[in-house]
């Protein structure tokens, strides 16, 4: 199947750090990618650390979002918090409000939102969580753009609130039978081996869908690719692959614009 477009997004997980400690290579990955998520404190960043990305990608001319998350830096934003819809929703506008402030200090903007760990595998099944964070965006700012799991409650919810879903699909994430991601918990839910993500990468955008750890494809929009930041080989993962996509006709380019 030849895909509808030739152009596609690589976006990938930054500003993860917090205080003196680093996550990642930052500096790197914002030359091959272009789109970047950025921390929004919760999870992980802090003030200084958000401000410094948002300036190096307006150099770098990469477009960066709001990584919204659980208050949980103690677990990476990687447990799930008992809090309401209400407070979900409240949250993620308290953090889209300091990317957006700590974007605009630093001479960029802020065009897109995407949830990050546990908030973002809970709103790929409840519709309730995905409603409250598209409610947040469209509440905000409705011309920001919803970086959204594809086939997930998300995609549904950001439609339902009016916004722009952008259908994100994982390189180094597997997925199950049922289009969800493998839990991170199951053995070979995270891919690590960069030839083969990037194989599988390829064979999604050239037959329009998810391919499943069975082999099966569910058919989906795909607007951007994501390479998660925090891995040891974040950044030789990021850059073959985007010279993979280079290879095979694609023009890598922000969905949102820089």
């Amino acid at each position: 199947m030849t895909p509808v477009s030739r152009a596609i997004d690589l976006n990938a997980d930054l500003g993860e750090g917090f205080g003196h400690w680093r996550m990642g290579d930052d500096d790197a990955m914002l030359d091959i990618v272009t789109s970047a998520n950025v921390a929004c404190g919760f999870h992980a960043g802090d003030p200084d650390i958000m401000a410094t990305t948002f300036a190096r990608a307006k150099e770098k001319r990469v477009a960066v979002g709001a990584h919204v998350a659980f208050p949980d830096l103690a677990g990476f934003g990687r447990r799930a918090l008992p809090m309401n819809a209400r407070e979900i929703e409240r949250a993620v506008a308290y953090q889209l409000g300091a990317a957006q402030a700590l974007a605009v200090l630093s001479g960029h903007r802020i065009t897109h939102v995407k949830a990050h760990g546990a908030l973002a595998n809970i709103a790929e099944r409840d519709a309730d969580v995905a409603n409250a964070i598209a409610r947040a965006v469209g509440g905000v700012d409705s011309s920001l753009a919803l970086l959204a799991i594809a086939l997930s409650e998300q995609t549904r919810a950001g439609e339902r609130a009016g916004l722009r879903v952008v259908n994100e699909i994982f390189a180094d994430r597997a997925y199950m039978d049922d289009g969800r991601l493998q839990p991170r918990s199951q053995e070979g839910a995270i891919i690590e081996d960069i030839e083969r993500a990037c194989a599988r990468v390829g064979d999604m955008l050239a037959n329009g869908g998810l391919r499943t750890v069975s082999g099966k494809l569910l058919p989906t929009a795909i607007d951007s690719i994501c390479v998660h930041g925090d891995a040891p080989l974040a950044v030789e993962m990021a850059r073959r692959l985007r010279g993979s996509l280079e290879r095979e006709g694609w023009k890598l380019r922000a969905f949102a614009g820089a």
